[in-house]
Parts: structure tokens; C-alpha cells; sequence
């Protein structure tokens, strides 16, 4: 295996009941939605970014105990210096998961010279940056700055139930089709509306036979 090859590994992957992966998937999910203090929120050369103080507060206070690790650096020439790194962190119920990411910084040189203007702040950049796309890929951390932000498109339980009722009305098979469709989410928020008013029209139907 080439030194240079991410790896993203668990020495022991563990087997996990299908109550704690939801859990699991819950939580990165609340934390994904989280919105960002503006205040963290900094911009360089036009892009929106967020800095490190606040995304490991909210490792410690969501995935504690974790660690950072630097597996390997590399320099390429003098244009620029790579880290590769590597995320622990507890998830939910306790579970311990692992994470590599690697992340290039270009070494700044004084104006028209091969000269370093700070080549010490330079590994410390690399392995800040390595560190915040781990936090954000593998912990969803200000996923709205860095854009990564799924909707959740999950109904709440009123709609759920609300929908429920009318599918009952029309017959057995279209309660269980419905129920189906809520649980693989292809009935959901983007489309509720529309499928309560059919789903209506359907038991009106039903009612008049």
C-alpha cells in the first residue's frame, strides 16, 4: 500500500442493533442541522468558513472522548505541505468510530522570491484544515457553512398518523402501502400535501360507494 493512500478503518467495526444505528443517524443528523454562530463564520478569498475553536467544542460536547492524530506528512517540493490524519470519536450508545482524512496547505513564499515567509505556520495550517474536514465530513459539524446540509424530509409523527388515518379509510392494502412509503421516506415532507389531498379524494370515494 502506498504511503499516500487514505485509509478510513475500524479495528474492530462493531455489530449494532438497528434502535442504536437510528440513534447514530439521529444525532449526526441534529448536529448537521445545527445552525453555525455567525460569529464563528469567517471568509476568505470569498468562501465561507468556520473556525476551529468552535468545531471542537462541539466534538467534546457531542462526541466525546475523541482524538486527532497525524499518521503521516509529506512536503511536495516547496509548493506545498500534506497531513494525513486520522478522527476517533465516540458516537452514540457509546460506539467508537474512526476516520482518516488528508489535506494539503499551500507553503506561502515572500513576493517574487523562492523564499518562506512562515514555514511553521504553514504545517500548523495543514493540520488545522486536516482536522476541520474530518470534523465536518465524519461528525457533520457546520454543515451549513461548508454546504453539506441534507433536508430532512422525514414526516413528523402528526403527519404520520394524520395521513395514517385517511390511507385506513380507503381500505387495508392502501394503510399498508402507505406505511411502506412513509418508512423508505418516498412519502415525505416535499410531497405530503399532495398525497393527503389524494389519499382524501380517495377515501371521499370509497365513503360514496
Amino acid at each position: 500500500m502506498s504511503k499516500n493512500e487514505m485509509v478510513v478503518k475500524s479495528d474492530s467495526f462493531p455489530m449494532i442493533s438497528e434502535e442504536v444505528r437510528k440513534e447514530i443517524s439521529d444525532k449526526h443528523r441534529r448536529v448537521s442541522q445545527t445552525d453555525t454562530p455567525k460569529h464563528f463564520i469567517k471568509k476568505k478569498m470569498g468562501m465561507d468558513y468556520c473556525e476551529i475553536s468552535y468545531m471542537k467544542s462541539i466534538a467534546e460536547d457531542e462526541y466525546a472522548p475523541w482524538n486527532w492524530e497525524i499518521i503521516n506528512t509529506e512536503v511536495l517540493g516547496t509548493e506545498a505541505f500534506v497531513v494525513h490524519g486520522r478522527l476517533t470519536y465516540t458516537d452514540a450508545e457509546g460506539v467508537v468510530r474512526i476516520g482518516d482524512m488528508v489535506a494539503a496547505h499551500r507553503i506561502q513564499k515572500k513576493r517574487g522570491t523562492d523564499e518562506f515567509v512562515d514555514i511553521g505556520n504553514d504545517v500548523k495550517a495543514s493540520n488545522t484544515d486536516c482536522l476541520k474536514k474530518a470534523l465536518n465530513m465524519y461528525l457533520n459539524i457546520a454543515d451549513d457553512v461548508y454546504r453539506n446540509q441534507v433536508d430532512d424530509l422525514e414526516l413528523s409523527d402528526d403527519k404520520k398518523d394524520e395521513i395514517l388515518e385517511v390511507a385506513g379509510k380507503c381500505s387495508d392494502g392502501r394503510l399498508e402501502e402507505v406505511k411502506k412509503l412513509i418508512d423508505n421516506q418516498t412519502l415525505n415532507s416535499a410531497n405530503y400535501k399532495a398525497s393527503y389531498a389524494k389519499l382524501k379524494r380517495e377515501s371521499e370515494s370509497w365513503f360514496l360507494i
